[in-house]
């Protein structure tokens, strides 16, 4: 549960965290599409894909594509969401 309230208070402390990971639980996004859909700058968006891949709350589901990566919510990402 501790690492829970530790993904919770990361996510909580960007609101561009909480958007996108809102934004994938409805599809898989390539980081253009999520830029365009939240406003949100290119390389922001590329920026925290990375960090969330990390804390593996979302997921690449085709990191051999050099362009157009699509990224989807991992199942721990949808369970953080549910808890914000």
């Amino acid at each position: 549960m501790n690492s829970n309230m530790a993904l919770i208070g990361y996510i909580k402390a960007s609101n561009y965290r909480i958007e996108l990971l809102k934004k994938l639980i409805e599809k898989p996004f390539t980081p253009t599409e999520l830029a365009n859909s939240t406003k949100i700058n290119k390389g922001h968006v590329s920026r925290t894909l990375k960090e969330l891949c990390e804390k593996k709350l979302v997921e690449c589901g085709n990191e051999e594509a050099k362009k157009g990566g699509m990224y989807l919510i991992t199942e721990l990402g949808k369970k953080i969401i549910k808890e914000l």
